[in-house]
């Protein structure tokens, strides 16, 4: 079976929002607002929709940044988008995260062992390219 799944790529004063993952297989582990699609759900509509689930904020999702294949499927695939926050505040998803903050791109490089997949410091690289 095939999962899609989408993120977004929040920058704003030099900061990228981040989430920490609080299931067990990735627990404390950092990445970006994501998750998988929805029946019917386009990739930015799932990029939009997570973020909002995730973190609180309303976003306008811009350009894709890149395609990955899933983390567990190879006929699965992910796309990381950029976004800009239009409204919402900051809260976060109780169960599901165990925290939402912002880190300078320093910071995410300096944890890498810390980040839930491959995706975030490829996100980061292709979006400063």
């Amino acid at each position: 079976m095939s999962v899609f799944a989408a993120g977004a790529v929040i920058e704003q004063n030099g900061k990228f929002l981040m989430v920490q993952e609080a299931k067990e297989k990735v627990r404390g582990l950092w990445n970006w607002p994501a998750g998988r699609l929805e029946e019917g759900e386009t990739f930015e509509g799932g990029a939009k929709r997570e973020t909002k689930e995730e973190t609180g904020f309303d976003v306008e999702i811009g350009r894709e940044i890149g395609e990955w294949p899933g983390d567990d499927n190879p006929e699965s695939h992910k796309k990381l988008f950029v976004a800009n926050i239009i409204g919402g505040e900051l809260k976060v998803l109780e169960g599901e995260l165990l925290d939402v903050k912002w880190f300078s791109e320093e910071e995410i490089r300096a944890m890498k062992d810390k980040l839930r997949s491959p995706w975030v410091l490829e996100g980061l690289d292709l979006l400063k390219g």
